[in-house]
């Protein structure tokens, strides 16, 4: 079974967030730099295992975030439009949010 390729001709839902994504991640990479050293200076392991439910809660919130930029920007759009495009669109955002689900 083949898919049909899908495009990405407009601009992405998120670009009027960007800097606040990009400093979201900034904040999340500077968290996953203290748990390695947590590691590294063997501490206790509760506090490492607090540190990294915080750092999965973070990706969560981007990862809900731009889903909801994608629904309500990419998958609206093509949804307007019609056709096949919108069927991908409608299906890669179903397969997004069972990724997300699953983590």
């Amino acid at each position: 079974m083949s898919t049909m390729p899908i495009t990405h001709e407009h601009p992405h839902g998120y670009i009027t967030d960007k800097d606040k994504y990009l400093q979201r991640l900034r904040r999340i990479e500077g968290q996953a730099r203290g748990i390695s050293r947590m590691v590294d200076e063997e501490k206790y392991c509760i506090d490492i295992l607090t540190q990294i439910s915080a750092l999965t809660s973070a990706l969560q919130v981007v990862g809900l975030g731009l889903l909801d930029d994608h629904l309500a920007h990419c998958v609206l759009d093509a949804a307007r439009l019609g056709g096949p495009d919108a069927q991908a669109k409608i299906k890669e955002a179903s397969d997004a949010i069972a990724r997300l689900v699953r983590s």
